[in-house]
């Protein structure tokens, strides 16, 4: 369910919808699914801004998991920190409709060789 909002180069957003599909077993957002939304905004905006035939891979992610959510819909604004020739770090801030931070996320990104996907299977 996660939708680009908006992809100017220097910022993503994205939604998802918080369903109990969504939740850990206490009936809360799983961080791990926090964690998926951080990572594709930041993915998003570091294939953006990846020099031309050039890609971006995921190598590192944290996530402060601040206040937690049951259902609404949780909005992703990513901002880059650094984007080199070699790596990006991208900042994202998770925020629920009352616009209350949710969780603080930081990813790094490898700048990779930007090739089509495999189709072996």
């Amino acid at each position: 369910g996660i939708e680009i909002a908006s992809a100017p180069p220097d910022r993503v957003t994205a939604t998802m919808p918080v369903t109990p599909d969504h939740h850990q077993p206490f009936g809360l957002l799983h961080g791990g699914v926090s964690v998926v939304l951080a990572e594709t905004a930041a993915s998003v905006g570091a294939y953006l801004a990846a020099p031309k035939g050039r890609g971006a891979a995921g190598i590192e992610v944290n996530a402060n998991h601040v206040r937690p959510m049951r259902e609404g819909t949780l909005t992703a604004t990513a901002t880059p920190l650094h984007t080199g020739q070699t790596t990006q770090v991208w900042e994202v801030k998770l925020r629920d409709e009352a616009d209350r931070l949710v969780c603080a996320s930081r990813c790094t990104l490898a700048v990779v060789d930007h090739t089509a996907p495999s189709t072996a299977t």
